[in-house]
């Protein structure tokens, strides 16, 4: 078959194709794209399934092991005999009078196997069903003990929580606040945008005047004077609705305009002077007509605006304007990090920073990604 030949069938298949089908294969030859979103499809079902993936409750205490550095693991013991299953020795704290430090020491009389599908205490696995198994943890018996051994994958906290069980359940809030905040933000642009775009004239006047009110205001100015507004008596989950709506509020203006002016340019195409002579509804218009061609660029924007959500809620809870203890997010878990001497002396209480750029970076790949492979002069 020649290079011709071949060409001219190519071409007939992609003419043949929808253009969801084409974007789609565009996206999957995009590299950085697929590496993102297999990143984010990690994080987002690690923290739907945090209750079992983690050893422990998020809010599991054990002031003896505070500052407790990451757990090691040996399959050989002090004795130098090999075991075919990892384990690990219980530790202890070594205070140095002198340098005014503190070390932890192994305890090597006695090891504790990793367990898999490990008994702890009960909890409810995405809130409806009863469990008293984890992924992994210690034997059993070490539940009654009065100071249990403990496994710290990433370290522990100033309490002795274990910080990538906090990270599991952290994710939970960062992640789903920017998905949450991005829909309410780009519900109330997509009709602010098209409303204004499409009736045009006094009403279009007055709606860009109010954006642009909104925009001219500082952003992280006004997310602090609105947070420090509400009562301290606020539970989390109230705090972690409150968060939604001022990033919502603050964030909707400019994105309303970008649609307004994409709608000032459809409202003058065929398919919608056609529709109008049809005798069909204005809702109808804006709705059926429309908003769906607005889609590809709200997909877009949408994926790269999660990450500045992500970004706002860290700050507020590195602030201690957020999400308060004992509930966990990686903006509060990040609050210890300003302390430069606790810093020092436990630099894996960094560990959520390294989450939350990895989260903003797989977006930011996803982003580009879907701009490209939606553009219909994309070459992919």
């Amino acid at each position: 078959m020649s290079d011709s030949t071949a060409t001219t069938i190519s071409d007939v298949d992609q003419n043949s194709m929808s253009q969801t089908a084409l974007a789609f294969r565009r996206l999957r030859r995009h590299r950085l794209a697929m590496t993102g979103g297999l990143i984010l499809i990690v994080l987002y079902t690690t923290a739907l399934f945090a209750d079992f993936l983690s050893p422990y409750a998020y809010d599991d205490q054990n002031s003896r092991k505070s500052y407790h550095p990451p757990t090691s693991f040996h399959l050989i013991d002090a004795d130098g005999n090999w075991h075919l299953w990892p384990f690990v020795y219980d530790t202890t704290v070594k205070i140095d009078p002198v340098m005014f430090s503190r070390s932890f020491i192994e305890d090597t009389s006695r090891s504790y196997p990793v367990t898999i599908f490990a008994k702890s205490t009960p909890y409810d696995l995405l809130g409806l069903i009863p469990m008293e198994r984890r992924l992994f943890g210690l034997p059993s018996e070490t539940l009654g003990m009065d100071a249990p051994p403990r496994i710290f994958l990433f370290g522990s906290d100033l309490l002795g929580r274990d910080i990538f069980t906090r990270i599991l359940h952290g994710a939970r809030i960062s992640l789903s606040i920017g998905l949450v905040g991005v829909m309410i933000t780009f519900a109330i642009g997509m009709v602010i945008g098209g409303i204004a775009g499409y009736f045009g004239g006094k009403l279009d006047n007055v709606l860009m005047r109010v954006s642009e009110v909104f925009m001219m205001i500082p952003g992280l100015y006004l997310m602090l004077a609105l947070r420090a507004a509400f009562p301290l008596s606020m539970s989390s989950v109230q705090i972690y609705l409150m968060i939604i709506v001022i990033l919502s509020f603050i964030s909707w203006a400019g994105f309303a305009r970008v649609i307004r002016g994409i709608v000032l340019s459809l409202r003058a195409q065929d398919f919608v002077q056609g529709a109008q002579a049809l005798g069909a509804g204005t809702g109808r218009i804006i709705i059926r007509h429309i908003l769906p061609n607005t889609f590809s660029f709200a997909i877009i924007s949408a994926t790269l605006s999660i990450p500045g959500y992500i970004l706002m809620e860290s700050a507020l809870s590195v602030l201690g304007l957020g999400i308060r203890e004992p509930q966990a997010s990686w903006g509060n878990m990040l609050n210890a990090a300003m302390n430069a001497s606790v810093m020092q002396q436990a630099p894996w209480i960094l560990i959520p920073g390294v989450f939350i750029f990895v989260a903003i970076m797989a977006f930011n790949f996803l982003g580009d990604g879907l701009r490209d492979a939606l553009d219909p002069k994309g070459q992919y």
